[in-house]
């Protein structure tokens, strides 16, 4: 980047997700001056990103975007979730970095989308699952990890931690039961196989509304994460857990086929049975996996430093 000041980065996004603001946090450090416009209104349970605000919410937005592009001099527009494109391509005169984060290339947040892809200077995903439904050239960029946040903790001091009966085998499903995406009864059907295949005492344990730095205990003192979504673009979950080297039962949705092809032990099922072979393996393993070696590939520095090789190449 050839200028004697900071690149100049106006953002613009439907929530302040954990992941969106360790990215900006990453950015920052790495010399971007950046300038945050958040679509208003309340945040989702767990965050379904675009879908909790209305008609009014996204009106409001306009104007928002407007006034910081009249009142700060950008180098670029860094649109983060589907809805927010169209805010992005209503001016003509800085380009269009535009990142896609799952549920925006389908339905409703899809159309819009694709709508407005075609203005965009660089778009990225999540996985190839993701550039597949879009339906057009996109950079495959998963949201990175913070691994000196997640990291291995002894299980038995962090299942003291969280109140965990430290004999039973602990299934963990990250997410709020009222997800309905992340498909809560296929989880408890799945458990409730392993419980009729095991000879143990097996418990499902969800979290939702825990800050997010305490995620990592949680982690550390479960047996196993299990993720039942219908569909995901690169979920955080999953390389936070391989962070934590905790074993992952996955359906195959996003890009975790990829992220777990040589973690061991985990699987990804395509059928309920699947699943139910997957989590009694693991919890017969009763072993921790190699998961963070396999995720360093995503941490933050790396993540960033590809950022901006895309900012590059757009200006």
């Amino acid at each position: 980047m050839h200028r004697n000041r900071p690149l100049r980065v106006l953002y613009l996004t439907t929530s302040r997700e954990v992941f969106f603001d360790q990215q900006i946090e990453t950015l920052e450090s790495k010399g971007v001056d950046a300038t945050v416009v958040v679509v208003p209104g309340e945040d989702q349970i767990d965050g379904d990103m675009g879908s909790g605000r209305g008609v009014w919410e996204y009106l409001e937005f306009f104007p928002r975007v407007r006034r910081a592009l009249r009142d700060g001099e950008f180098d670029l527009i860094h649109a983060n979730y589907g809805l927010t494109a169209p805010y992005a391509i209503t001016q003509f005169s800085l380009p269009v970095v535009l990142t896609l984060w799952g549920s925006d290339v389908v339905g409703f947040d899809g159309r819009v989308t694709k709508a407005c892809a075609w203005r965009c200077d660089a778009i990225t995903v999540r996985s190839a699952e993701m550039r597949d439904l879009l339906g057009r050239e996109a950079h495959i960029l998963p949201s990175g990890i913070d691994l000196e946040r997640f990291e291995p903790m002894d299980r038995l001091e962090a299942r003291e931690r969280v109140g965990w009966d430290r004999d039973t085998k602990q299934v963990l499903f990250p997410y709020s039961p009222d997800y309905e995406r992340k498909n809560y009864p296929l989880a408890e059907r799945v458990v409730e196989g392993a419980r009729d295949r095991l000879d143990e005492k097996i418990e499902l344990q969800t979290i939702s509304g825990v800050d997010h730095e305490e995620v990592p205990v949680y982690m550390n003192a479960a047996d196993a994460l299990l993720l039942t979504s219908k569909h995901e673009g690169s979920p955080n979950t999953v390389k936070e857990a391989m962070a934590c080297n905790l074993p992952v039962v996955s359906t195959a949705v996003g890009d975790v086929r990829t992220r777990l092809e040589n973690v061991s032990p985990s699987g990804v099922g395509e059928t309920e049975d699947e699943l139910v072979d997957h989590l009694v393996s693991v919890l017969e393993a009763d072993s921790r996996s190699n998961g963070r070696e396999e995720v360093r590939e995503v941490s933050w520095d790396r993540i960033g430093d590809r950022i901006l090789g895309i900012y590059n190449d757009v200006l």
